[in-house]
Parts: structure tokens; sequence; C-alpha cells
């Protein structure tokens, strides 16, 4: 059974790559009906500067993961404290960020609140607020999940003699990771291409390289199929590990 599971998730994983292809020649093909030059020459002189910001968007979006992850589960705990001042608080926390768009918070949080204390790294100020934004939506995921726990579960924990962190950590958790890990790992996609709106604070992530690039090597749409494939690359192994964890956190509760 372990043996299909991991098979249908390779062959998944396979289909999407296949997909790909198919439509990036389709595509390929539609342009050359039309007599599309292709210049990709051009674009080989500026592959440096393609690997130079596809690297950045993967430390920016590693890092910027870490700070969502711990940042939601605290905002999460937050959210169900038994003290009001922090229950309102991250509450409000999570409705301020969620309600508004990233490209904003961006703007004001460097150019406004990072300017005030001194902070002049942009990729610093970026992977903090880029993990703030989708801190803010993990942390409504990863309550709905704990919520999703019957009742039963914590009153078992009070009868064995565990206390709330003892409950938290050997019976609430291990329940609701599976079930927090389709949404969590459909914000850490999101947040690996939400990094594209780094750009407007000066960081010259993947998206910015490859208009410079077009722009230098005047070409149209060369840059933006490897982009694609770039993102992919990270994305669909991605998804890919986080269906094997759900597999292995699958029991019977």
């Amino acid at each position: 059974m372990e043996m299909k599971k991991v098979n249908a998730g390779a062959l998944g994983l396979l289909g999407s790559i296949m997909l790909l292809g198919v439509l990036c020649f389709a595509l390929y093909a539609t342009f050359a009906s039309v007599h599309y030059r292709w210049n990709w020459q051009s674009l080989w002189e500026y592959r440096m500067q393609f690997l130079h910001g596809w690297l950045t968007t993967l430390i920016i979006s590693g890092g910027a993961m870490f700070v969502s992850i711990i940042l939601g589960f605290a905002l999460m705990l937050g959210c169900r404290s038994i003290l009001q001042p922090v229950r309102f608080f991250c509450t409000g926390t999570v409705e301020i960020v969620r309600g508004s768009p990233l490209l904003v918070q961006l703007l004001i949080g460097y150019y406004v609140i990072a300017t005030a204390v001194g902070v002049s790294d942009p990729t610093l100020v970026g992977t903090l607020l880029l993990g703030l934004f989708e801190a803010a939506y993990l942390a409504e995921i990863f309550r709905g999940a704990v919520e999703s726990i019957g009742r039963s579960q914590w009153e078992a924990s009070k009868a064995v003699g565990f206390d709330k962190a003892q409950t938290y950590r050997f019976v609430i958790i291990p329940q609701a990771v599976r079930r927090a890990l389709p949404g969590t790992t459909g914000e850490l996609v999101s947040l690996i291409k939400s990094s594209s709106l780094l750009s407007v604070i000066g960081i010259e992530e993947l998206v910015q390289k490859v208009r410079v690039m077009n722009s230098a090597s005047y070409t149209a749409l060369e840059g933006y199929l490897p982009l694609a494939i770039a993102y992919l690359v990270v994305t669909l192994p991605l998804s890919w590990t986080a269906r094997r964890l759900e597999q292995k956190f699958t029991y019977e509760t």
C-alpha cells in the first residue's frame, strides 16, 4: 500500500512535468505559426543574471517560509489565548494583514516603518514582511486544524494528567498537522509566487531579472518560459513533499 502511494505521488509529479512540456511546445508552435522570431542567443548572454535572480528568490522565499510558519503558529496560539488583550492583538493583526494588499504592506513596511527604525536592508525587510503576510493566512489554517480536533481529545488528555502544553504537543498538534498540510502547502507555494512583488522595494528577484533581461536583449517572451520552469522546479517538489507528509501522518483517530 505504501509503495502504491509513493508511485501515485511520483506519477503525479511526472504528469505535471509532461503537461508543462506539452504547454511549452504548444506555446512555441503557436508563435512559430505567426512567424514570431525567437531570440534565445541574446537571452543566453544574461543567464548569470537569471541564475542570480532565481537564487535570490529561493533565499528570500525560504527565509519567509520559516518566518511565516513560526509567526503563524504564534498568532494561532495568541488567537486562542485566554488573555483577552493577547487574543485581541493577535486577531486584529491577522485581520489587518489579511485584509490589506501585500503591495501596500511592502511599501509602508519598507519606506515608513523600516526607515523609522533605521533598517535599510531591503532583503531583510522584504523577507520579514513576506513572512508576516503569509503568517496571517497560516494562522487561520492552523487555527481551523486545531479547532477541528474533537473535544473528546482534549478531555482525554486532561484525564491522563496532561497540562495544556503537553496536550498540544502530544495530542492536538500531531493530529492537526495532517489536516493543515494541504492549506499550508498552498500558502507556501503562493508565498514563492508573491515574492515577485518585492521588486517594488528594490529587490532584484527572478521576475525583475527577467524583465531586465528581456529589455536588454530586446526580446518579448523568451525570458518568461524559463521563468515558469524555474518556479515549477521549486513548487512541484514542494507539493510532492507535502503529499508524502500527508501519507506519513495518515492514521486512524
